[in-house]
């Protein structure tokens, strides 16, 4: 039921004299009425504090008042218990409906209506703000809103919500007041409850209106920007604390202009603390919480330790294995070791032993003094560091040492001599056997880390797989430069007619054996075949074909056949080896009573001569294809060699390489003779390697280099009779043999070597034909040829006791060294070789004597 109540009030001249009356004080109430409606009427005699009962039904309020509301939604309001007010200003009645006077605790026969009373159910800490609000209202003719306490006549306070519009009349004149209120008690108690635990809650919160002044800020807040008192109204950017983070305004600033949630981290200013700003845009300001996460931060930071940790530890591991897998041999697992660990960990010494037969040999050291190796090498005495690690396979970590003694005091006396403060001592196992130990040392005590430990633990895994890896290449190694000693000649032949220097390398590191070779063979006549070839490719295989190849070639050279049907012979031996089995080789003979050399070659690089006056020429000889693939015949060349000349032969790994042509090669080759032609063959061969091929430059195949010095036969020490065709030949040969002994004072030879020229030349008289000749050479042997026109090669038979011929060559083998025949272009030669006796004094000045050691055969 609606009351109307006449409130004693003068009329107002004003706005402000109108409202001057209830001055003291006016809440909220209800009453409802259209906008522009009129008032309702005043009760007749009516005085101040006699109520009277209006019978007339309250109008609906505005939809304006109704939050959110449409026309003709007041009845759903008022099911919720919203009641309505009304105040006419120009006669001061005030009107409540049910609801309102409910809400109050207004007893409906006993309300008088009076302003007094009214005020007195506003809780008096609220009454200066609210009457404050309303004259704010009234003076601006717009809307009214508050939130403040009602006591009730039961001793309970409630919270309302008064929501009210103020009404002017035709002459803009303000004389209604239109209104509703509710009970937000129970909200406003949810509302309190979230405030006290923003208020005290662990993180920090800050809440900030657009013009950046603080509307609330909870304790931590207040603690973290070093506030003294309130901050609610202060200016944000005045605080001296935000003011000292860098860029924090910035941020601030362009998080309140977005719509999406703003975090960033930030270290406070003078202290440890980091904190996480999170900055929420909201519609009236900008909402920040303070989180501190320092302990996150260390966790993390500890976390990203670990990690940094651990990816050291892999790239260490992974650094060793990629060093110790290029690693070849032992003393290269050593230095990868030291290279690798010893620097990460701070170590100044480094033990690699292995474990043979019972006893310790050390591979490599780094740090120690020879002595102290030489003391630890051999049997290995119990109750030392070393028999317990290899007794239980674990490592074994001493940090000083004081530890050493306590622990090993039998061995104590070695610390002098080690002069290292700390060790680790790590067993290397393969497959469960230990093969060694691997110790790291220290100069200073040195307490290592689990992880450090473990680390270590790891890398001897990887040392121990590389070390036994590499001491099978060692031994393989090993059967490697043996297998390639004994393919090559092991030294040259020191010949009358030749001095020569070779040199071998071998490919890269794992390829020590390949297929080239080299040879200085002597054949009859001082003359001397110089060989050099390749087998195409380069291991073992090709090392067993090299093999093969070089037996044959010396096999055929003592046969005496010239270079290109040497050649022929080993085109076949090599076709028969297989379709992938091709050999270069160039195959020359040097004759130096004609100062000439016969060179054929299958797809080898020519031979270079050197002058005495230092022109270096590249023989143009023909070449055919290599071995295995060519077809004979062979094309021979004579090339004319000068007496103290230099033939050079080469394999293509010497001039040829990825980074060089070969035509560019031989061009460095010439230079580098030209420069190198007075020194002596050793020293000339290892000058050209270096040059040619670097140390510090990996080498994709094996090479060979053959140079020899020629020297031609003294004009006396040679002498030629042509002989007649008949049995006078023999009488001839002779008398030619005693008057040229005698001249070279060789008397003691004279029988023997006439009756072996007399044995020859009656042979190829009854069995050969002329021309006949007779040539004696002398050198550190008597040579003695006969010469015919006849291909026939005699052979010696086994002849019967009945048999009157026959064993003529059996008389010449047994009065000479050597015997043999070999063709020439005209027929053939038929030799002998017998040592001279041993010089006098006197005789050693004669012509054509040189002092020259036998030939090794």
């Amino acid at each position: 039921m609606l009351l109307k109540v006449r409130m004693k009030s003068s009329a107002y001249e004003s706005d402000d004299m109108r409202f001057r009356g209830v001055a003291a004080g006016v809440t909220g109430g209800a009453g409802s009425a259209a906008a522009g409606q009129q008032s309702v009427p005043r009760v007749a005699g009516g005085g101040a504090g006699s109520p009277q009962r209006l019978c007339q039904a309250p109008q609906e309020p505005d939809q304006a008042l109704v939050p959110g509301g449409r026309a003709g939604s007041w009845a759903g309001y008022r099911a919720t218990g919203v009641g309505a007010w009304e105040w006419h200003m120009d006669s001061g009645l005030v009107c409540l409906d049910g609801p309102a006077m409910a809400l109050l605790g207004v007893d409906p026969d006993t309300y008088d209506g009076r302003v007094e009373t009214w005020i007195s159910h506003v809780h008096p800490d609220d009454i200066a703000w609210v009457t404050a609000g309303v004259g704010k209202a009234v003076s601006a003719r717009g809307p009214y809103q508050a939130e403040c306490r009602v006591c009730r006549p039961d001793g309970s306070t409630r919270w309302v919500q008064v929501r009210a519009q103020v009404e002017s009349d035709g002459d803009g004149n303000p004389f209604r007041m239109l209104g509703t209120a509710w009970d937000t008690t129970r909200a406003r108690a949810a509302s309190d409850g979230l405030r006290s635990a923003l208020r005290y809650m662990s993180d920090g919160f800050l809440s900030v209106g657009r013009d950046w002044r603080v509307i609330f800020a909870n304790v931590e807040a207040e603690r973290l920007l070093a506030a003294q008192h309130d901050l609610t109204g202060r200016l944000l950017w005045d605080l001296l604390v935000i003011r000292r983070v860098p860029g924090l305004e910035a941020r601030c600033r362009e998080a309140a202009a977005g719509t999406t949630p703003a975090s960033f981290d930030v270290r406070w200013p003078d202290t440890a603390h980091w904190y996480r700003f999170r900055l929420v845009p909201v519609p009236d300001g900008l909402a920040w919480y303070f989180t501190d996460i320092t302990e996150s931060r260390a966790r993390q930071a500890g976390q990203e330790a670990a990690e940094r940790t651990a990816a050291e530890r892999a790239a260490r591991i992974q650094d060793l294995a990629s060093s110790l897998a290029e690693a070849v041999t032992s003393l290269d697992i050593v230095a990868a070791v030291a290279d690798r660990v010893l620097p990460p960990f701070g170590a100044s010494g480094l033990i690699i032993q292995v474990v043979e037969d019972g006893r310790m040999r050390t591979v490599g050291a780094v740090g120690y003094s020879q002595p102290f190796l030489d003391l630890v090498n051999g049997p290995v005495p119990d109750f030392t560091p070393v028999a317990d690690v290899l007794s239980r396979r674990q490592p074994s970590f001493i940090s000083s040492a004081d530890e050493y003694v306590r622990r090993y005091p039998a061995t104590a006396d070695v610390l002098g001599v080690c002069g290292k403060q700390a060790w680790a001592y790590l067993p290397l196992v393969v497959s469960g056997r230990v093969v060694g130990l691997c110790v790291v040392s220290f100069a200073r005590p040195r307490l290592l880390t689990g992880a450090e430990r473990a680390l270590m633990s790891t890398l001897s895994g990887l040392i121990a797989q590389a070390l036994e890896r590499a001491r099978l290449f060692d031994a393989e190694h090993a059967r490697s430069q043996a297998l390639q000693r004994a393919l090559l000649p092991r030294q040259l032949p020191e010949l009358p007619a030749v001095t020569a220097a070779a040199r071998y390398l071998p490919a890269g590191r794992g390829m020590d054996v390949g297929g080239d070779w080299y040879d200085v063979i002597p054949l009859s006549a001082d003359r001397v075949a110089l060989v050099i070839g390749d087998v195409m490719g380069h291991g073992l295989p090709e090392a067993v074909i090299m093999g093969r190849v070089r037996t044959a070639l010396q096999t055929l050279s003592d046969l005496e056949l010239p270079p290109d049907e040497v050649l022929a012979h080993l085109n076949d031996l090599v076709y028969g080896l297989g379709d992938d089995s091709f050999v270069t080789c160039l195959y020359a003979i040097y004759d130096p009573t004609t100062s000439s050399c016969t060179v054929a070659r299958a797809g080898h690089p020519p031979p270079a001569v050197v002058c005495p006056d230092g022109t270096v020429q590249f023989a143009q000889a023909g070449a055919d294809p290599p071995l295995g693939v060519a077809g004979p015949p062979f094309e021979v060349s004579e090339l004319p060699i000068p007496d103290g000349a230099l033939l050079v032969l080469y394999t293509d790994g010497l001039i040829g390489s990825a980074s060089c042509d070969p035509a560019v090669g031989m061009g460095r080759m010439a230079g580098l003779l030209r420069a190198l032609k007075a020194e002596g063959l050793d020293r000339m061969c290892d000058s050209l390697t270096r040059a040619l091929l670097p140390d510090d430059q990996q080498r994709p195949d094996d090479a060979a280099l053959l140079v020899a010095r020629v020297r031609a036969t003294a004009p006396d020490a040679v002498a030629t009779w042509p002989l007649p065709e008949d049995p006078r030949a023999a009488g001839d040969a002779r008398r030619h043999v005693r008057d040229q002994l005698a001249s070279w004072q060789l008397e003691e030879l004279t029988t023997t070597t006439e009756l072996v020229v007399s044995e020859l030349v009656a042979n190829v008289v009854r069995h050969a034909r002329g021309p006949y000749r007779l040539r004696l050479l002398r050198s550190r042997s008597l040579v003695c040829e006969v010469f015919d026109g006849s291909l026939t090669t005699p052979r010696p038979r086994r002849a019967a006791w009945t048999d009157e011929g026959g064993r003529g060559l059996q008389l010449i083998a047994a009065l000479c060294d050597r015997w043999g025949t070999r063709n020439v272009t005209t027929g053939k030669v038929i030799w002998t070789e017998q040592s001279l006796p041993a010089p006098s004094p006197a005789a050693a000045s004669a012509p054509g004597i040189t002092q020259e050691r036998a030939v090794p055969r």
